[in-house]
């Protein structure tokens, strides 16, 4: 398989999550009343994981090769703090997009950084593909649910997530061609972007985990951090 067709697959498997989680969750009316309540915390704990072990295993890890301590710390508080700021404008203008958000803050280096490994010939474009797509089902299901709540229709979010999904293949050619040669670029973006999501979890995801007569939900965040971990593993 050639280097241009397998980045045009992996980054389409990896971005077809995001609206792929977005649909389950726009039949979840048809099922028992536990997938409302304990199954949908549950969705949010396990996506909330999964970008946790994105910060810990994937970005702040490969992020920190290239770059010094100081561009490291520099990097990360630029990224907090522009979240931060990010979040406020949020929030001023009434958005529930804050899961969106996270969830783009951790496929775009991630897909990016796919493209550099596709170009490198690097082994384990696969497995990080397959970890991209694993992590954005859950935060498609859950952005879905804070769009829906916020009263868009279902028709513009999964339109919406359709367009999300198509970013992946120019994403990932952005790195094959522009960002393999330039690893220090990468590392500031992979630290700047890995403050941030962790930012967004506890600023929005954490606090939605928790559910009254239920101590379930939380574990899916050790579930969604496993996850990672299994890949971080599997690729070592």
């Amino acid at each position: 398989m050639s280097p241009i067709v397998e980045l045009l697959i992996l980054t389409g498997i990896a971005g077809a999550a995001i609206p792929i989680g977005g649909v389950i969750a726009s039949i979840e009316h048809i099922r028992p009343k536990w997938l409302e309540d304990e199954f949908r915390h549950t969705v949010i704990a396990f996506g909330g994981g999964a970008l946790v072990s994105a910060v810990a295993l994937v970005l702040i890890p490969d992020g920190i090769k290239t770059i010094s301590t100081l561009e490291s710390v520099t990097a990360f508080a630029a990224g907090g703090l522009f979240f931060w700021a990010l979040q406020i404008m949020l929030d001023r203008s009434q958005s529930s997009a804050s899961q969106l958000v996270a969830m783009l803050s951790d496929f775009i280096p991630e897909v990016i950084a796919l493209g550099a490994t596709i170009a490198l010939g690097k082994g384990g474009a696969i497995l990080l593909a397959s970890i991209i797509a694993l992590q954005n089902l859950p935060e498609g299901f859950n952005s879905y649910r804070e769009f829906i709540d916020g009263g868009l229709s279902k028709s513009k979010i999964l339109w919406a997530f359709i367009a999300a999904a198509l970013l992946g293949p120019p994403l990932g050619a952005f790195g094959f061609w522009m960002l393999s040669d330039h690893p220090r670029v990468m590392g500031w973006m992979q630290v700047f972007a890995a403050a941030g999501i962790l930012y967004l979890v506890f600023e929005d995801i954490a606090p939605q985990v928790p559910l009254k007569r239920s101590s379930f939900p939380p574990l899916g965040a050790v579930l969604g951090f496993l996850l990672g971990l299994l890949g971080k593993l599997l690729d070592s």
